[in-house]
């Protein structure tokens, strides 16, 4: 199995797994029988191919081939479901989001879905619950390393919180760490270790990397974990809570910021669906936060970041805010930001453009505009809406 960059890994690094078909053979995150049908929507690089190949096969199931044309068409994929009566289907979660606006109609017949991949989306979760109140949905977690799927979260009714990434499957095993390896408290986010059967040999011919990666158990003895690298807290229930990646932490101004929470007030937003936040740096290479939304309507700049700043500190309010029709996908059904287009122009703040009167205001004016590499600037901008900070 190669990754393909879905953990932050290099791409190509191949790994040394073990026990791949038992795992997939005896899996609890899935009830798959003989009347499976299961549709292929990944990639064959992608590592949640393994699910779909081996899990309907192993099991006396079905595995239905589509092209990609129309894995990306709601349209295609709703026929295609109806037609060869799929039951089972694996999504990653921001093509899961673009798919179920598009059109909820197409898990008609679907028993079964697994979501994963990235934070859930609620909003869009609850509109494909309430439109199929008897299709089961879980949400996956899990790593290349850890074969593909190490906890699951089974959703039951409309949710109102962020849906956790639940407990360790069959075989498998969690702990939540600080950075000198102890075991966190409850409620309080660390590091996820995972372990178990799932967990690869290392990376081949890289011991460097395997060693850094693949650990002897802090808490059992003769078990190997996995540092997945991804900040996790445990809920009083028992479940997990996924936050984002630690490495995303970006240093701005002297703040340290963590993209993966001012992702989540975004979709805390009742007009936002999906929301990518990363760190961009102009021509001064000076970092600006940049949020990237999808939403039901136009949004304006300055309403979001006074929503925003409610809840977070101005160092965390993006500077570019741009609204997109649906985010660009990797072939893997994974975010790509590097697609993600550059902030153009104006920051949208919202006033309405009043041309310099006086010249003192075009002075000013032009002054605001070498700082802020701006093309054009109204008297009734505020600065800390199109950019401006304390540096500037």
């Amino acid at each position: 199995i190669y990754t393909s960059g879905t953990t932050g890994q290099p791409k190509g690094v191949m790994l040394e797994h073990r026990n791949v078909v038992r795992l997939v053979k005896n899996t609890n995150y899935a009830q798959l029988d003989a009347d499976t049908r299961i549709l292929q929507t990944g990639a064959i690089v992608f590592d949640a191919s393994t699910f779909e190949i081996w899990g309907a096969l192993l099991n006396g199931g079905q595995l239905v081939l589509v092209s990609q044309d129309v894995i990306l068409d709601a349209l295609k994929l709703k026929e295609a479901v109806r037609s060869h009566g799929i039951t089972t289907m694996f999504l990653t979660t921001p093509l899961f989001n673009q798919l179920s606006q598009q059109n909820l109609a197409l898990f008609e017949g679907v028993r079964e879905l697994l979501v994963g991949g990235d934070v859930m989306s609620v909003p869009h979760m609850n509109r494909v619950l309430e439109a199929h109140p008897s299709l089961r949905i879980s949400n996956i977690y899990g790593p290349t390393e850890n074969t593909t799927f190490s906890t699951v979260h089974a959703i039951t009714g409309v949710q109102s919180e962020s849906v956790p990434i639940g407990r360790p499957i069959h075989n498998s095993t969690a702990y939540v760490v600080d950075r000198s390896m102890r075991l966190q408290p409850v409620g309080v986010w660390g590091e996820l270790l995972v372990g178990g059967d799932g967990v690869a040999r290392g990376y081949r011919n890289r011991p460097d990397l395997t060693s850094e990666k693949f650990i002897d158990s802090p808490f059992r003895s003769g078990e190997r974990c996995y540092r997945t690298g991804d900040m996790v807290r445990l809920n009083a229930d028992g479940s997990l809570e996924y936050k984002g990646r630690i490495d995303a932490q970006v240093k701005i101004r002297g703040y340290r910021i963590e993209l993966g929470e001012v992702e989540t007030q975004l979709l805390k937003l009742e007009a936002v669906r999906e929301a990518v936040v990363i760190a961009r740096e102009d021509e001064q290479g000076q970092k600006q936060l940049c949020a990237y939304v999808v939403a039901d309507e136009e949004v304006v700049a300055s309403e979001l970041r006074s929503a925003l700043s409610q809840k977070l500190p101005g160092y965390m309010i993006p500077s570019y805010v741009i609204q997109l029709e649906q985010m660009p996908l990797t072939p893997n059904g994974k975010i790509d930001r590097k697609a993600l287009p550059a902030p153009e122009g104006s920051l949208q703040s919202g006033a309405d453009y009043v041309a310099p009167r006086t010249w003192v205001e075009v002075k000013l004016a032009q002054i605001w505009q070498d700082v802020l590499g701006l093309t054009q600037v109204g008297v009734k901008e505020n600065f800390f809406e199109i950019g401006g900070h304390s540096l500037r």
